[in-house]
């Protein structure tokens, strides 16, 4: 495995339980580790594999987060599934969540937008339902004296 697949999966590991900026801080951390001990003279693989499995670190990190107490959550990340659903012909695309006040907006307008499409429909047939209901209701009063 080389740095870029070993920062990617890191990323991509630690992106559905973290906010940005620490998925991000975490990220930079690795760049920077492995650059350094680049400079001092190791190979990126003997590197890569002293650091181990990037899902396992990532688990690492998200756990060393809860006990201290900075976890975040994230409130507008995307999450990333994990690579091996997709071969298993899962969905692998990305996930995006949205913000509970997005999803309030979001249904509010779509109940505007109804309530306006009913609201024209009715305009449009109100001119042709008042005078049958008009004449339905002559029709009953007429039928109740006879």
């Amino acid at each position: 495995m080389g740095r870029n697949e070993f920062i990617d999966i890191l990323q991509k590991a630690l992106a559905g339980s973290l906010c940005s900026s620490l998925v991000n801080s975490n990220v930079r951390y690795y760049q920077d580790y492995i650059d350094t001990e680049i400079r001092k003279g190791r190979s990126e693989e003997e590197i890569i594999a002293g650091l181990g499995d990037p899902r396992l670190l990532a688990k690492t990190i998200i756990e060393a987060g809860k006990h201290e107490g900075r976890m975040q959550r994230p409130e507008y990340d995307e999450v990333y599934e994990d690579g091996e659903t997709e071969q298993a012909g899962g969905y692998g695309g990305r996930v995006y969540r949205m913000p509970g006040w997005m999803i309030l907006v979001l249904i509010v307008l779509i109940f505007v937008v109804v309530i306006g499409i009913v609201g024209s429909v009715l305009s449009m047939l109100l001119p042709f339902i008042i005078p049958v209901l008009c004449v339905v209701f002559i029709i009953r009063l007429f039928q109740r004296r006879g």
